[in-house]
This record gives C-alpha cells, sequence and structure tokens, in this order.
C-alpha cells in the first residue's frame, strides 16, 4: 500500500462535500484530478470508498471507516510539519533536572553540553542529590526530570521510568592477580580476599545483597564515595571490587592497570535512566532532554531505550 497525502487530502474533501464538483470548489483543482485520486486511493485500499450516484457521492462503511483514520493522518502529519518548523534554539524556558553523584560523573556533562547547544535558551536547573531524595522532589512536582539508577527506584507507582543503558556487574583485580587467569570468577574464589565497596548510589547495598544471597560474607577492607580511590587500591593491590563495567577504565590516575572479569553468579543487571512523575505530561525541555539522551544511548551502542512498564 503506497497511497499519497495529497490523495487523503482529496478524499476527506469529497466525503465532507459529498460531491466531486463541489470538492473542486474547495481544493481549487480539476475534477478529473480529484476523479482519479479517488480512483488511486480505493485501489491502494482494495475497498471502494463511495457510492456514486447522479446527485453526488456517499461514503460507504468502508469509506466512514477510513475517513476517522484520514483525519489522524492529516493531524499526524500537521504536527510532524510544526515540530520541524519549531526552532529550537528559539524556546525558551525552564528545565529542573535531577541527578545522582554517579550520574553527574559519567553521564551529565555530554547530555548537558548537547541540551545546551540544542536549546540554548533553556534555563537549566540541577540538584545533585540521593536517590531518594530525588524520587521525593519528582513526586512533588519539583523536577521535571532525574538521572538516576532506574534499577533502585522505590516509588514506582508514583514515577515513570525510561531505562538508557543495562550495565552487568563485574570483578575488578590488580593486573598480577592470579585469578586473572580464570575466564570468569565466582564469589567464593574471592570470599577471602579484601574488597573495596564503593559506596556512591548505593552501590555498596546492592553488593552487599548479592553477597548476602550466596551465603557468603565481604571481608571489607574499606568503603569509598571515590571511583577514582578504588580504581587506584584496586590497581595497587590493595583489594579487589565488584562494580558496574561501565566504570571501567583499565589505567588507574596513577597509571597503574587493573583488570575486569565477568562474575559466575547470575546478578541483576544495574540498570541506568530517565525518571518522571507518573500521570505528568512532560514540558517541551524535558521532552527534548529525553530525545537527547535516546541519540546518546544509540551513539555509544546502548541498549535501546525502553519504558519500564511498572
Amino acid at each position: 500500500m503506497s497511497f499519497s497525502f495529497r490523495n487523503v487530502r482529496y478524499f476527506i474533501a469529497v466525503a465532507e462535500a459529498e460531491s466531486v464538483t463541489r470538492a473542486t470548489q474547495t481544493l481549487n483543482i480539476s475534477q478529473s484530478v480529484i476523479t482519479e485520486a479517488i480512483k488511486s486511493l480505493e485501489a491502494d485500499l482494495g475497498v471502494p470508498l463511495f457510492q456514486r450516484h447522479a446527485r453526488g457521492m456517499v461514503l460507504t462503511h468502508a469509506g466512514h471507516q477510513f475517513l476517522r483514520h484520514a483525519h489522524e493522518i492529516l493531524a499526524v502529519v500537521r504536527n510532524a510539519q510544526q515540530a520541524l518548523n519549531a526552532r529550537p534554539d528559539a524556546m525558551t524556558g525552564q528545565l529542573n533536572l535531577g541527578v545522582t553523584g554517579l550520574m553527574s560523573g559519567y553521564f551529565l556533562s555530554y547530555l548537558l553540553d548537547r541540551f545546551r547547544r540544542t536549546l540554548p535558551k533553556v534555563e537549566v536547573r540541577i540538584v545533585e542529590d540521593e536517590r531518594g531524595y530525588l524520587e521525593h522532589l519528582l513526586v512533588n512536582g519539583e523536577l521535571d526530570l532525574a538521572i538516576v539508577l532506574t534499577s533502585n527506584i522505590e516509588n514506582r507507582l508514583a514515577l515513570e521510568v525510561e531505562v538508557l543503558q543495562v550495565a552487568p556487574w563485574r570483578i575488578w583485580l590488580p593486573s598480577n592477580h592470579p585469578l586473572l587467569e580464570l575466564g570468569s570468577i565466582n564469589l567464593k574464589e574471592i570470599a577471602n580476599e579484601a574488597m573495596i565497596m564503593l559506596k556512591l548510589d548505593e552501590l555498596d547495598d546492592n553488593t552487599t545483597a548479592f553477597w548476602r544471597a550466596a551465603g557468603l560474607k565481604p571481608r571489607v577492607a574499606m568503603r569509598t564515595q571515590s571511583v577514582e580511590a578504588v580504581r587506584s587500591l584496586v590497581a595497587t593491590g590493595a583489594g579487589l571490587s565488584i562494580l558496574p563495567e561501565m566504570l571501567y577504565r583499565p589505567w588507574s590516575l596513577d597509571g597503574d592497570r587493573l583488570e575486569v572479569r565477568p562474575i559466575q553468579e547470575s546478578m541483576p543487571v544495574l540498570e541506568i535512566g530517565v525518571a518522571w512523575r507518573r500521570g505528568s505530561p512532560l514540558s517541551e525541555a524535558a521532552q527534548n532532554f529525553l530525545l537527547i539522551a535516546r541519540e546518546f544511548a544509540r551513539s555509544r551502542g546502548l541498549p535501546a531505550a525502553r519504558i519500564d512498564p511498572s
């Protein structure tokens, strides 16, 4: 089926005028053009749209059904034209954005730069805080969007969630560790190792839950809120760590190398994304930020964005 937008417009004009002759007066084109357009549309759809009689044209049952869809087609095309004709650089307003500490370090800078270059006149107000408090601000309508670990969100009845990235967990080890010879490592094999726990964005709560589920207790050497501290401590042999793969870089700040290996146990993946208040229409600025976030995910080869169905 390949009917044209023009033929749809001609069909609506004839349906409303109930006459090809009267439709020509509205459209200011010849009767033969309209007649051929209707015949072409009926051939494309495979059904007659009109009953023709001496006094004009009457819609068939199929014609009435298609008329409703034809109006929807026109509306969609008009909306698309308006969106394309709108100038993002002229848009004004404010975007209230929440972000957790981990997200501000790994996602915010790119998204904010792209957003400001696309919508330079929109003021962006950023609040960095713990996920739980950002959820509170979203529910209260004080934030438009928040970039968080969506897999940790608690208030799912009040919040919509769109996942932008799924991050598996990895064991971080120094480059000379004997367990590197293994393709993957289970938790029992590192149960006696000193562990460096990252407290940022509740990651230590997540990993502690993994240990508990395995019936093990980690030997915690240190808890820190610094990803760079974890890199340096692991790279120099102070301990191992379990962290999302997205945080991995092969070198510490001091130039020491570290490696990662997959975990044999089945562990819940970490989901990173955007949250907003359920049932609240997003502002135009917030919608544009979501579009930029999706483009960011695609540009980095990340999993396609999806809506949490909960």
